[in-house]
C-alpha cells in the first residue's frame, strides 16, 4: 500500500484575529535572496565560505541540495552558520528545483560549468514558470541544453566543464532572476559575460543590485553603469563570511500587522546599509499610515489603527504585492497597485489569485494586466486558497487580523521561505511571541 498520509489534504488554518494592538519584538529568518546568492557564489569560489544566520527553508535547502548534487560540499546542519567548500562540478546529477525560481534560474548556468549531464525538474507548477529567455541565452553562450519545445522544465544541461561566455541579449521582463542567474556564474566563464536586456523594463531592480553587490563582495569585476547592460569579467571568486540579513519580504506581513491593529512591531538585526529595498518599503508603509524607524534595536513600524489607500508602482518590490493588497482591503480609501504584471508568472498567477480569493470574501477588487484596483468594503470570513504560494498565505493572515473566520487552506506552503510563520504569527497576535 502507498503512503496514505502523503495524499491527505492539509488541515485549514484559521488566521487569528487581533483583539488588541500587537506589540512584538521579533527576529525573523534570513533573506532568501541573499542566502541563495551566497550559496551559489560560495560553491563557485576558490576557497571555503560561511553563511551566518542563513534562511533554512524549502527554497534554500533545495539550492544547497542542488549544489551538493553538482559536487560542492555543504554543511547546513547548524541553523546559525552554514559551511560551503567548493569542489569540481560533475554530473550525472539531478536538481530538484521544487517551486523555487532561484534554483531553476541560478543553477542551469552553474550546471554548464559541470562535466556531465545535469537534469532539472520540480513541482508541477514549476513547469509553467518562464525559463525560455535563460535557455536561449545559455545556448548563445555555448551551453548545450535539451528541453521541451515549450522552453520550460524538465530540462537537461549537457555540461562540458566550461562555458565560453561572451555577449548575449535577453528579454528579462518576466524576472530579474534571468539576469542574476547568468551574472552569478559568469566569473567562471572563459570570457565572462556581457548581458544586454531588450524588452519591457526588468522588474525587481533591487534584486539585481543585490546580485551585483554580492558579486563584487566575492571579488568579481562587474560594470553596471550602462542601463540594461551588465558586464562581468572572468576571474576568481574568493571565499568569505556572508552575514545574511533578515528577510524583508517575509517581514512585510508583520509590519502590516502594526498598521492594521494600531500596534508596534520591531524586527531585530537590521543593518543600516541593507542590500534590500528598505527605503522603498519605508515610503510605502508611511504612505499607508505607518511610522517607520531604524535604530540599534531594529526596524520598527508603528500604526495608528487607520490604514490609508495607496496608489503605487510596485515593479521594484513586487514581492510585497500580496501583503499590501491585504492592507489595502482594510484601508479608508481606494488603492491602485501597478507595475506587477510579471507576478502572473510567480508561484501562481498572483494577480488573478488575489482578485479571486478576496472577491470570494466580499471584496471589491479588479485586476488589470499589470496590477489591482481595490475599493475597500467590509469582508467576511471564508476559505482562502493559497495555490501553494507562501505570499498568498501571508495576505490571508494580514486580512484575518481584522476579519474573523478566514480559513487558509494550506498554511504549510509558508515553509517555502519561512517554516516558522504560523507559530511566529500566532505568537505575535496573542502576545506570546
Amino acid at each position: 500500500m502507498g503512503n496514505l498520509t502523503a495524499t491527505r489534504p492539509p488541515q485549514p488554518w484559521t488566521a487569528p484575529t487581533a483583539t488588541d494592538p500587537v506589540a512584538a519584538t521579533l527576529r525573523l529568518p534570513g533573506s532568501k535572496s541573499m542566502t541563495a546568492r551566497a550559496l551559489v557564489l560560495s560553491a563557485l569560489a576558490s576557497g571555503p565560505s560561511t553563511l551566518d544566520r542563513p534562511l533554512r527553508a524549502r527554497d534554500t535547502e533545495l539550492m544547497a541540495g542542488g549544489l551538493r548534487e553538482l559536487g560542492a560540499y555543504m554543511s547546513i546542519s547548524d541553523d546559525e552558520r552554514w559551511l560551503v567548500r567548493p569542489h569540481r562540478l560533475v554530473g550525472p546529477a539531478h536538481v530538484d528545483v521544487g517551486l523555487a525560481g532561484t534554483v531553476m534560474r541560478f543553477l542551469p548556468p552553474v550546471a554548464g560549468l559541470a562535466e556531465g549531464r545535469v537534469t532539472f525538474d520540480g513541482d508541477p507548477q514549476a513547469r509553467v514558470r518562464p525559463l525560455g529567455p535563460l535557455i536561449g541565452a545559455l545556448r548563445a553562450l555555448g551551453v548545450r541544453i535539451d528541453t521541451p519545445a515549450t522552453g520550460s522544465l524538465p530540462l537537461a544541461v549537457l555540461g562540458a566543464g566550461r562555458v565560453a561566455g561572451g555577449e548575449v541579449v535577453i528579454d528579462a521582463s518576466a524576472s530579474s532572476q534571468l539576469v542574476s542567474g547568468l551574472l552569478l556564474a559568469a566569473p567562471r566563464f572563459d570570457r565572462g559575460v556581457v548581458v544586454r536586456h531588450e524588452g519591457p523594463p526588468v522588474p525587481s531592480a533591487p534584486h539585481l543590485r543585490m546580485t551585483v553587490q554580492m558579486l563584487r563582495a566575492a571579488g568579481a569585476a562587474v560594470d553596471d553603469t550602462t542601463p540594461d547592460v551588465w558586464t562581468v569579467e572572468p576571474g576568481r571568486l574568493t571565499g568569505r563570511c556572508w552575514e545574511i540579513e533578515p528577510d524583508l519580504s517575509g517581514a512585510v506581513p508583520f509590519f502590516a500587522a502594526a498598521l492594521v491593529t494600531g500596534g508596534e512591531v520591531t524586527l531585530q538585526g537590521w543593518p543600516h546599509g541593507s542590500m534590500q529595498p528598505v527605503e522603498q518599503l519605508r515610503t510605502l508603509l508611511t504612505r499607508m499610515g505607518g511610522e517607520v524607524t531604524l535604530t540599534t534595536a531594529g526596524l520598527t513600524v508603528r500604526g495608528t489603527g487607520r490604514v490609508h489607500g495607496l496608489e503605487a508602482d510596485l515593479s521594484d518590490v513586487s514581492e510585497l504585492t500580496p501583503a499590501l493588497t491585504a492592507l489595502a482591503m482594510l484601508a479608508d480609501s481606494p488603492s491602485r497597485l501597478t507595475g506587477v504584471g510579471h507576478i502572473r508568472g510567480h508561484e501562481t498567477d498572483r494577480i488573478a489569485a488575489l482578485a479571486k480569493e478576496f472577491t470570494a470574501l466580499g471584496a471589491d477588487i479588479t485586476e488589470s494586466a499589470d496590477g489591482l484596483e481595490i475599493r475597500p468594503r467590509p469582508l467576511r470570513g471564508g476559505t482562502f486558497r493559497t495555490y501553494a504560494d507562501h505570499r498568498m498565505a501571508h495576505a490571508a493572515a494580514v486580512a484575518g487580523l481584522a476579519v474573523p473566520g478566514i480559513e487558509v487552506d494550506d498554511v504549510a506552503c509558508t515553509s517555502k521561505t519561512m517554516p516558522e510563520f504560523p507559530a511566529l504569527w500566532s505568537g505575535m497576535v496573542t502576545g506570546k511571541s
